[in-house]
């Protein structure tokens, strides 16, 4: 786990690797109860004996639930200490090019790609990889945007 104490420290790590999550197990009861929070009820992914005829053979998560995961993924890869504030500032590019199929383990993988001065800190864009346990291709491909004020 990368800790980050300084805006100094952040920048220094421009390009770099900041670590690996462990593994995550999509669950059914998780893309449930997403559906109701989203209320986004495809069939494609609460509706599992109907899924299992279509097009992934069973129900598969919402990409914007995988994507909502990177919060909780990414923070077992790096972190901020000594900070007055760090949040989330938005998104520059997200792609989902591969499905995660109820069952699956995803694990994500981060890059900070960019460091940006603002006031008072740093503005982050880092590259966000969902792998998914033995597949080529990732489940999700994002630039998260991140402000940290020290």
């Amino acid at each position: 786990m990368r800790v980050f104490t300084s805006a100094d420290e952040v920048r220094a790590a421009t390009g770099t690797d900041l670590g690996t999550s462990d593994w995550l197990t999509i669950t059914q009861e998780q893309v449930d109860g997403f559906a109701d929070a989203t209320l986004d009820h495809q069939w494609i992914h609460v509706d599992t004996d109907r899924a299992e005829q279509g097009p992934f053979g069973g129900t598969i998560a919402h990409g914007f639930l995988t994507l909502s995961l990177l919060s909780a993924l990414n923070a077992q890869t790096y972190r901020f200490e000594n900070v007055r504030m760090g949040i989330n500032y938005g998104l520059n590019k997200v792609r989902f090019p591969n499905p995660v199929r109820v069952g699956a383990r995803v694990r994500s993988r981060t890059r900070l790609a960019e460091v940006a001065e603002i006031d008072g800190g740093v503005q982050l864009t880092v590259e966000s990889t969902v792998e998914i346990e033995g597949a080529e291709k990732p489940a999700c491909v994002a630039q998260g945007l991140t402000r940290v004020l020290f």
